[in-house]
């Protein structure tokens, strides 16, 4: 997982712009607001490629590539990462978090589901 702490693109006294992503397409633009301690994911997808960018808040990432070992990391405003397709993901908001989370493949709106592979043994275990 590579965790990239996104640039100011441009600033001035009207403040600043970040280019979160340049010249890849996007299909769906997803905000996801999740209190203290929710956990999310622990799932994989075959074909959709999903960017997770930290908008406020604080999040744990981990991620697991097909016969590796998981990988984690924590995640704060103006982090992105990207999920490729058959990386199992999980996160836990560490406090209250707003993301944005943007795909590209078979995985939003009525598709939400089609891609969605739930892991048997999650990444992160939710929390009762």
């Amino acid at each position: 997982m590579d965790v990239k702490k996104l640039p100011i693109s441009f600033a001035d006294k009207r403040g600043e712009i970040i280019d979160v992503l340049q010249r890849e397409p996007i299909e769906y633009a997803t905000i996801i607001h999740s209190r203290k301690d929710a956990v999310r994911a622990n799932h994989y997808h075959k074909e959709t490629w999903q960017w997770l960018y930290v908008l406020s808040g604080k999040l744990r990432a981990v991620s697991q590539m097909p016969d590796q070992a998981p990988t984690e990391a924590i995640m704060g405003p103006n982090d992105l990462i990207l999920s490729v397709p058959h990386e199992r993901h999980a996160f836990e908001a560490l406090e209250d978090t707003t993301f944005l989370v943007l795909t590209r493949g078979p995985r939003g709106g009525e598709d939400y589901e089609k891609d969605t592979f739930r892991l048997d043994v999650p990444l992160i275990a939710p929390r009762s």
